[in-house]
């Protein structure tokens, strides 16, 4: 299974080899898109895709994604971070260089509700999330068969009021273990210690439905249909120490009515929560996202 991973990430990666994206934000004023530009011009890049926003003109934030082209960029990654780091520091900018194939190494995290992980599961099958699938770690044994017919190692670690802190530091063990760098929620029903936030900023993905605020707690659908809603949806955000309030990656919105019980409520949000996640996951992945204070900026 592991040489099928690696040749599929191969085919998808030919012909990319020189390809990188830069990612930055800093305080807007005139002359950076030039001076970054100039700089890729001189190392001999070639822009492919290039995406930028400013919160406000006027001592706002600037933020800009590039994809580009540049010969030998594996080999000369550092030289080209070192040589940027002058514009960098000048324009006061936060900043990451990642190579197109650098392949980032994900864990998912699941309870017993199996459709965000099979959405997963399948995208990545067919090459359409492009990722490490390292392991999946869950709190029940249901799924272990699921998982592990794709090659893919399952870890049952039984979390309860008493154990959770050994649970959640057996948890962090296999995470640096197989050296992680991305963790995805997909329906994982317990909430994350702030400890164990505070070792993966900015990397944990989650996914709930969007009932929140207004139906907290047990049996939402149900609620949701005593009360009538017209929307139903699904939000997938970072997971920060304010539980479901962390930055939003993406949502969706499905409209229902009267003719809709709470079984076709919850079916049609299953299907929002799986497709919300995935695309969240994908344009992290892609680092599509840049995260200013409890906010995303998205470039599609």
């Amino acid at each position: 299974m592991t040489t099928f991973r690696q040749h599929r990430w191969q085919s998808f990666l030919q012909g990319y080899e020189q390809r990188a994206r830069i990612l930055i934000s800093c305080p807007d004023r005139p002359g950076i898109v030039a001076a970054v530009t100039s700089f890729l011009y001189e190392q001999g890049a070639n822009i492919v895709e290039s995406s930028q926003y400013s919160t406000d003109p006027e001592g706002g934030t600037f933020f800009l994604r590039l994809e580009f082209d540049c010969p030998n960029i594996a080999e000369r990654k550092e030289e080209i971070e070192a040589a940027f780091a002058p514009i960098a520091a000048e324009f006061q900018m936060r900043w990451q260089l990642r190579l197109h194939n650098d392949i980032r190494r994900i864990a998912i995290f699941v309870s017993k509700a199996e459709h965000c992980l099979l959405e997963l599961l399948w995208q990545w099958q067919a090459g359409e999330l492009i990722a490490d699938i390292a392991l999946v770690i869950s709190n029940h044994p249901d799924l272990r068969e699921t998982v592990e017919s794709f090659g893919i190692p399952y870890v049952h670690i039984p979390v309860t009021k008493e154990t959770k802190a050994d649970a959640e530091a057996e948890q962090i063990r296999l995470l640096r273990d197989y050296q992680i760098d991305t963790i995805v929620l997909a329906r994982y029903m317990q909430i994350l210690s702030p400890a164990f936030v505070a070792e993966f900023p900015g990397r944990i993905i989650n996914i709930h439905h969007s009932f929140l605020p207004a139906f907290i707690g047990a049996r939402p659908y149900e609620r949701a249909y005593e009360r009538g809603v017209k929307l139903i949806g699904a939000t997938s955000h970072y997971v920060t120490d304010d539980l479901d309030e962390g930055p939003i990656i993406e949502q969706d919105v499905a409209r229902v009515d009267h003719r809709h019980h709470p079984d076709d409520l919850k079916r049609i949000g299953r299907l929002i929560e799986k497709t919300v996640l995935a695309r969240a996951l994908k344009w992290h992945l892609e680092d599509r996202v840049i995260i200013h204070g409890n906010k995303t900026i998205v470039f599609y």
